[in-house]
């Protein structure tokens, strides 16, 4: 097969494989479009019955079956009879139109349902490497304006080109049956519609690409710039983000002005062929009917005919550009669609995990980073120990935690979970039996109540409030509370736990959006906890009897905590010293005090009051 002829194939695939499952109310509406356009390109024969045989002695093209209904032998009665299967004609139509238009809306919005299920459950399961490189507003775009796009247009246009082509061909049909010459000067300047409408297409499909690229631009900066407000506002920064949006507006404005000038050329010059369509047909008219080739019925058919089809053929202009910009949403919405899950081909392995952690010889290297961030890793945690990691800045303490739940893939050596190699083992698995809270927590619009209980989807409401069973979730929320030292600020609210939390927690303060993550994440005993930098907002005194609860708590739960508080680390059973991606110290807190290395170093910065500012100068942080 050509490569020329695959990629036809592939965008028939392409276009076709969102409407599996509902195409049976699809060729219904089709089967309803065909019967509406051949009862439509009768009405004019209903004029040229009048004036012909009716008024006059001549022969019309109408169909007998029909002819058979009016016949009488008045007139006045065949008026009467005509008047009433016009009027009853143009019932049916209606009546079928109705039915048309209910099966296309729910054959669309099915459709549109579908495709918005599929992509943000594609989306759920892409890796956190293409998150972390995508734009949220571009994605945001994708999921909708793309969506309804495609939508939009199998729903109307597609179903339009259907009812031209049927109309058109049903048009000329007739036409043919009364006059063979005169249907050849009603139609001699519709191909140059159709080219022009296919010359249209090909300009115009590029354009759209890049109004869409820059759409999403522009709506990326808004959703950032919405998201991140308290930060426009705490810098002063609105007339930057202005001037900057403002920038994205006007590309977005330079692009969408190129499409309106094709559009104006295409609907300018078509409209001009059309006149010229009309001006050929009435004078070639005036001409056959003055030599007796046309009769007086014919002539007004004709011109009814002409409109049939110039005026849709002009649409079709509309519906090839609409066309283009199908296909650049289809191509959008595949980018996300041809993604490989981070699922596909993943173990089904699912081993009991109590806690026993090994780093073997680990290595990680960014795919666009030159240099490893962490290398030849090597260490073992044995259940229920708590280790702390620290570290400067780009250490690799994050990353170390993101390879353990497969959240980033180590390319050399292995980590292992109670022996088992974590490549091994399901991630969905891994993940729900390791724990992990973010130094930025994300939390939902909802009561602090809900954010709390979120982990505990089963719950019914009658269970959550149920304050009197011991084994209740309402009961492990306010445990879980009160272990976060989250408790009494609760309490404190005027609503207590039915407080609404702003988007993203703005109403909470950075170490109680923190300590509402612990809580969340304390719903449920996991065998492994992280704590990514997650105690940094809060107070030392309450990280302390946070860590207290915890141990108390779970005292065979194996803990992981980043941390750049020395007095958060020294608690640990071991402490790993992270530098330029590999392990430089571990131990105790005593005995790397003892070493004199980068361990002392900041505990002797953190912990006094007065420190050697040159020491500081000279690199240690």
């Amino acid at each position: 097969m050509s490569i020329q002829k695959k990629k036809k194939v592939n965008r028939i695939h392409q276009f076709t494989k969102w409407l599996k499952g509902n195409t049976h109310l699809y060729f219904m509406a089709i089967i309803l479009v065909i019967v509406l356009q051949y009862f439509r390109t009768l009405l004019p024969l209903f004029f040229q019955y009048i004036v012909n045989e009716v008024v006059g002695n001549i022969p019309s093209a109408l169909p007998d079956f029909m002819r058979n209904l009016v016949q009488a032998d008045t007139i006045k009665k065949q008026l009467i009879l005509i008047a009433l299967l016009y009027v009853a004609f143009a019932l049916l139509r209606v009546i079928l139109m109705f039915i048309r238009r209910v099966l296309i809306g729910v054959f669309a919005e099915r459709v549109a349902y579908k495709m918005r299920n599929r992509l943000y459950e594609k989306l759920q399961n892409l890796s956190f490497s293409y998150h972390t490189h995508a734009e949220t507003g571009d994605l945001i775009q994708r999921c909708t304006t793309d969506v309804e796009t495609y939508r939009v247009f199998v729903a109307e246009q597609l179903i339009e080109i259907i009812r031209l082509i049927f109309l058109v061909t049903f048009s000329i049909i007739w036409m043919s049956r009364i006059n063979v010459e005169m249907m050849f000067y009603s139609v001699m300047v519709t191909p140059v519609i159709f080219t022009a409408a296919l010359v249209y297409f090909m300009k115009v499909k590029s354009v759209f690409k890049n109004v869409e690229e820059k759409e999403a631009k522009m709506t990326t900066t808004l959703q950032e710039s919405v998201t991140g407000i308290r930060v426009v506002k705490a810098f002063a920064k609105e007339k930057y983000e202005i001037e900057k949006f403002d920038k994205h507006s006007k590309e977005y404005l330079k692009e969408d002005f190129k499409l309106l000038k094709l559009m104006a050329i295409f609907w300018s010059g078509t409209d001009f062929v059309i006149f010229v369509q009309y001006a050929v047909a009435i004078t070639m008219g005036i001409v056959l009917a003055s030599q007796g080739k046309i009769g007086v019925g014919e002539f007004p058919a004709f011109l009814m005919y002409i409109g049939m089809i110039v005026w849709p053929l002009r649409q079709l202009g509309r519906i090839v550009g609409d066309f283009g910009k199908t296909i650049v949403a289809l191509d959008r919405l595949d980018e996300i669609d041809n993604k490989t899950s981070e699922h596909d081909n993943d173990s089904t392995n699912k081993p009991e995990i109590k806690g026993e952690v090994e780093f073997r010889n680990v290595g990680f290297q960014f795919e666009d980073d030159y240099q490893p961030l962490l290398k030849d890793i090597s260490f073992k945690v044995k259940k229920g120990e708590s280790i702390a990691i620290v570290g400067r800045t780009g250490s690799g303490k994050s990353t170390l935690i993101n390879l353990m739940v497969r959240l980033l893939e180590n390319q050399h050596g292995g980590i292992y979970f109670d022996g088992v190699n974590i490549k091994d083992i399901n991630k969905k698995h891994l993940r729900e039996h390791v724990g992990i809270i973010m130094q930025e927590p994300f939390l939902y619009s909802r009561t602090v109540y809900d954010n709390i209980g979120i982990m505990d989807k089963n719950a019914s409401q009658e269970k959550v409030y149920q304050a009197a069973s011991i084994a209740s979730l309402h009961n492990k929320v306010y445990q879980a509370a009160s272990i976060a030292s989250l408790h009494n600020d609760i309490k404190k609210f005027e609503r207590g736990y039915e407080t609404i939390v702003g988007e993203r927690g703005v109403t909470l303060s950075g170490g109680q959006k923190q300590r509402v993550a612990i809580a969340r994440m304390l719903i449920h005993s996991k065998p492994v906890l992280i704590f990514d930098d997650s105690l940094s907002a809060v107070d030392t005194e309450t990280d302390i009897q946070i860590r207290k609860a915890l141990k108390d708590f779970w005292d065979n739960t194996t803990v992981f905590i980043i941390t750049h508080r020395i007095t958060t680390a020294m608690e640990a059973d071991k402490i790993i010293v992270l530098d330029k991606g590999e392990v430089s110290e571990m131990g105790t807190h005593e005995e790397l005090i003892n070493k004199k290395g980068i361990y002392n170093e900041l505990w002797e910065i953190q912990s006094n009051v007065e420190y050697d500012y040159d020491k500081i100068n000279k690199g240690v942080k």
